[in-house]
Order: C-alpha cells, then structure tokens, then sequence
C-alpha cells in the first residue's frame, strides 16, 4: 500500500540507523511528542537499533492518557445519569477514575455507547429528544476539529440535548512546559504529523528559538521516524535550532485552513490540567461563549469534582519523560492492562501499554533523571 508498506522497509531502516550512527559524537536526548510515534519505536524496536549516545524520551502527547482524573471522575458522574446517553470513543471506556471506569457505568445500567465519530453522537441525539446526550471530547489538536464541527452541527440544526465534555490539550504549550521544567534535558523533539497537518507548524519556530532546540516533524512509520531522528541529530551536531518538516507529504506550514476556521469559531483558549503534570496555562480548548450551551460540564454542573490519583500509580513521571514505564515498581506486576492503575497503561497510545505489550519489562540499566 503507498506511504505505508514503503515506509516498513528493515533493510532501509537498519541503513538509516547506520547512518545516524556515523553522525552522531555525543550524547542526545530526543523526545517524540505523540503517543502514536511512542508505540510505533517501541513496536519496531527503533530505539533498540539506534546508537546507544541517542536516547528517545516518551512525552505526554497520548490524548487518553493526559486527561484529568477530575474530567474522568466528571463522565462518570454525568454518565450514571439516567437521562443521559453518554457517547465516547472506545479507548475512553476503560481509563479509571478514583472508583470506577466507564464500562463499569455501563454494566450497573447506564447507558454508555461507543462510537466512530462524535457527529454518531449528534445523530443519537436526534433520534432521541427525550433524553440528554452527552459526547466526551477530549485530545489534541488532531481530534479538535471533528468534535467542534459535532458542536457547530447541532446548534445549526437546534439539537439541544446535545452536549459536550471538553477536555482538548495543545502541543506548542506542552514543549513550552517541558523545556522551562526544573532539571529538563531534552535536546531536541520529534513532533507530530498529524496535529501540524490540522494547525500547521508556524507556532514552533519561537519555540526553538526561544529554548535552542531543533523541532523536527515526522510521520508514525519507522522508515519516517529515523528520517526524522537523523534530521534532528544533524541540527544537533551542527548546533542548529530550526522546525524542520519531514513529513511534506502530508503536512504544510500553514495547515488545514477550514479546520482552523471551525476551531477558532467553537472553542477558545484555557488553562488546562494534564494528568499527572498539573496546570498548563493556556494550554487547551474549551466552547466559546456562542456554544457555551453546549458544554456538558456547565449543564450538570460537575465542576466542583476533586480527586486523588493512586499512590502506586507512576503515569505522571511518565508522561513529564522523567521515568521509563518500566521503570515503575508497579509495571507489570500491579498495573497491567487488565487492571490498569493508570491511563498511561489502558490507553492504545499509552508509553506503559507499549511497553507491556510489547515485552519490554527489563528495567533499562541506567534510570532517566528528572526533567
């Protein structure tokens, strides 16, 4: 299949690493933003076959796992609600709250649905005017427009038992983060294909100026990850600091144009919380004022929810890039996917999930340290 099984190929790929290895004099640490580009290294074993002088720190960009325990714990309660029918995607089911999960939800009664797309939800809400329905929307900037055109959609047309429970994190932010944390040594980042074909990418030049850092963007196949890991390794070596884009097939610098007319329409900018980091000044979306009807935490006013994460639970050092998932005492052992103590472990992008599915419980012989 074009621009899929091309971007497989192991003789090319075990060349490319070759190749960044004869680059390479000193140590560097590089971090890929997207969950997605985590499970694609960890699946293709391309951290194993780079040079030992490059490590890959796993950042905070799985959209499942950086949602708030307190955003959880707020589906929860609207979803036990028994005028609602309560929409989300399916890898949602499964993340726990303080107590429960949503499939748990769904087994007492509550009417919890799967579905592909959030205007699925627009459509139930249709077809049942009797009762609320709620869709949780949550990721970054890839997913936004999407849930924003389901918002749009349903004032257009008076659907008004439809809602949704926003909870949209940002990329450019959550570098902003990382790079002014105590401690950070990240070098360099690999960002997301898919968030800079929605938003473009000219957001990030001031990142690597302000911070000297190269921002090279890259697709999920492994022959585009090394592409993108020898890209970034050459500004490094060379002492440069510039967004390089290795993903021109899909992506542009100014991005999709009608998608950011719907974002900047539906939402406006906030502080968010991230699971496990903490407050992130405006570092996400929420309705803006024209849709704020439709904001499902207004509307059953679950905004006063507190919560407390696990004590064994590690997913925050995770996500920050300051532990590798085994290097967690409860990997494994009390946190598997069947009883995951965290979203880092239930979520298909998750770094704990990857890890465990993919064999890798041998503690590495040299911690990271703290960001």
């Amino acid at each position: 299949m074009k621009y899929l099984t091309e971007y497989r190929d192991g003789e090319k790929a075990i060349r490319l690493a070759e190749e960044i290895g004869r680059i390479v004099t000193k140590p560097w640490a590089i971090m890929e933003v997207c969950g997605g580009q985590t499970h694609s290294i960890i699946r293709n074993g391309i951290d194993q076959i780079l040079p030992k002088k490059i490590e890959m720190i796993h950042g905070p960009g799985c959209p499942v796992c950086v949602t708030p325990l307190e955003m959880i714990d707020k589906a929860l309660a609207i979803a036990s609600r028994p005028e609602v029918i309560f929409c989300s995607f399916g890898d949602m089911l499964r993340v726990p709250g303080s107590k429960d999960d949503l499939f748990k939800i769904k087994g007492r009664g509550g009417d919890v649905r799967v579905v592909y797309s959030p205007l699925d939800a627009v459509q139930i809400a249709r077809k049942n005017p009797d009762r609320e329905v709620v869709f949780l929307a949550i990721g970054f900037e890839t997913t936004a427009p999407a849930n924003a055109m389901a918002v749009k959609v349903a004032k257009d047309q008076g659907i008004n038992n439809f809602s949704a429970l926003v909870s949209h994190v940002l990329v450019p932010p959550a570098i902003e983060a990382i790079m002014t944390a105590p401690g950070n040594r990240v070098n360099a980042f690999l960002a997301a294909g898919h968030v800079c074909c929605v938003t473009g990418f000219e957001e990030y030049p001031k990142l690597c100026e302000q911070h000297d850092i190269p921002i090279v963007i890259t697709g999920f196949e492994p022959l585009d990850l090394l592409e993108g890991i020898r890209r970034t390794v050459i500004q490094l070596e060379n002492g440069e600091a510039f967004v390089e884009n290795a993903y021109q097939r899909v992506v542009s610098e100014a991005g999709n144009l009608a998608a950011q007319a719907v974002l900047d329409e539906v939402f406006e900018v906030t502080d968010r919380a991230w699971r496990g980091i903490g407050v992130i000044p405006r570092s996400g979306w929420r309705l803006s004022k024209a849709y704020r009807d439709f904001d499902a935490e207004l509307k059953f006013s679950v905004s006063d929810i507190t919560t407390c994460e696990s004590e064994l639970c590690r997913a925050g050092e995770v996500l920050k890039g300051t532990l590798k998932p085994n290097e967690c005492e409860a990997f494994g052992k009390e946190c598997t996917p069947r009883n995951p103590l965290g979203a880092t472990m239930v979520s298909s992008e998750g770094a704990c999930a990857a890890y465990y599915n993919y064999g890798r419980f041998v503690q590495l012989e040299t911690s990271s340290s703290a960001l």
